[in-house]
């Protein structure tokens, strides 16, 4: 079967597509919880007037027979071009089946722009498309092609501040995020061990809680934030520093031999984790399926961590229904995250809205859709109509 034509639009209607929140003050607002800016006094704060303007992208990959798959990644304003002007033509008349080699013909003619970064991007809105058009052409869903479930289910921890109510829905793990980052100094330390403190207190010394780091990107101040949360047995630090500095990761880690690290979620491409992997410098691997090259992508990924003995736990992988499958069928994914956007009291269901034939965690395990590629239920009519 071969491939008609790819297409990518702009979502134009995000709440088809899921990620539809409560309508209550977010625990992060006010806070550098997603600040790139966390090292400058001037911004701090003001995450979310400084996220990128663009709105999600939608790709449909569409077969000869009319058969289609859907992708998705984010920042359609450089990638929805990109897209449809080099990658979908390039790859127009080849075999719709052929997942690998139609990565690799998108990884190498991005070169000539660097395929890090938004290309990245785009690569992976194709790849998951075409992943989820071979799982309908072969009535089968995506983990089986990837090899198959690797566990009876996926164990889930939460991602937020509402520790009470994630307990009560059945997670046995939270990852808190530093609310501030070096700009406020110590300030910014005593805040971050305010949160943990508690969280410990609330649920007990046998929990497991994790820390995202995201603001930080200062390799002395981790050391010293690290140091001062030793008490409260952190299951591992997460993003700590700015994600292409090497050099200060290496740092990190030799400051910090106690204390598990873990990276990856704004790396592209399988590059930045052999690397990794071969300096020995984390201990988890978090790639983003939706950023860092597609499904395939992130299983040469997960093939790299497990040939050098490292833990992989997709960055927001429960949060779609893609980072559901591959963590299904990866073996050596220990954890599924999920960023719970939804009011305490609220069932995951009714205040957070997945995309129509994606599973929800229950009782802190999620066991994916089985119905053919990814399980996404919405047909070709919706999506139009969503990304007019």
């Amino acid at each position: 079967m071969k491939i008609d034509r790819i297409i990518a639009r702009p979502v134009t209607d995000p709440s088809l597509f899921g990620r539809k929140g409560s309508a209550r003050q977010q625990w992060s607002r006010n806070t550098d919880a997603g600040n790139t800016m966390g090292r400058h006094a001037e911004f701090t704060g003001q995450g979310s007037r400084l996220q990128p303007p663009w709105p999600a992208v939608a790709c449909v990959a569409i077969a000869e027979d009319g058969s289609f798959g859907l992708g998705m990644t984010d920042h359609s304003g450089p990638v929805c071009p990109m897209i449809n002007d080099h990658f979908g033509p390039l790859i127009r008349g080849e075999s719709a089946l052929a997942t690998e080699r139609l990565w690799e013909m998108m990884f190498r003619v991005a070169q000539v722009y660097g395929v890090f970064g938004i290309a990245s991007h785009a690569i992976s809105a194709v790849d998951l498309a075409l992943w989820d058009l071979k799982g309908k052409l072969l009535g089968r869903p995506a983990y089986e092609l990837m090899g198959g479930p690797a566990r009876p289910a996926i164990r889930c921890y939460a991602t937020g501040h509402d520790y009470d109510w994630y307990r009560e829905l059945g997670f046995e793990a939270i990852k808190l995020c530093a609310p501030f980052a070096e700009a406020r100094g110590n300030a910014a330390i005593d805040a971050c061990e305010a949160i943990a403190a508690d969280a410990r207190a609330r649920l007990g010394a046998s929990f497991e809680l994790m820390l995202d780091c995201w603001p930080i990107s200062d390799a002395s101040f981790v050391v010293r934030l690290a140091e001062q949360l030793r008490p409260y047995r952190l299951g591992w630090l997460e993003d700590f520093v700015y994600p292409e500095d090497m050099a200060s990761l290496s740092e990190v880690r030799r400051r910090l031999p106690w204390q598990t690290l873990a990276s990856g979620e704004r790396w592209h491409t399988p590059m930045p984790f052999k690397d990794a992997a071969a300096r020995r410098l984390i201990d988890m691997f978090q790639p983003d399926v939706q950023w860092a090259g597609g499904a395939t992508s992130v299983l040469k990924i997960g093939h790299i961590a497990e040939a050098a003995g490292i833990g992989v736990a997709l960055h927001g992988g429960m949060n779609d229904a893609y980072g559901q499958h591959l963590a299904y069928a990866m073996p050596n994914n220990i954890w599924g995250e999920l960023y719970v956007d939804s009011a305490p009291g609220v069932p995951l269901e009714d205040g957070w809205r997945p995309t129509p034939g994606m599973a929800l965690p229950k009782g802190g395990y999620l066991v994916p859709s089985d119905a053919p590629g990814f399980g996404i239920t919405l047909n070709l009519d919706q999506i139009e109509a969503a990304t007019a």
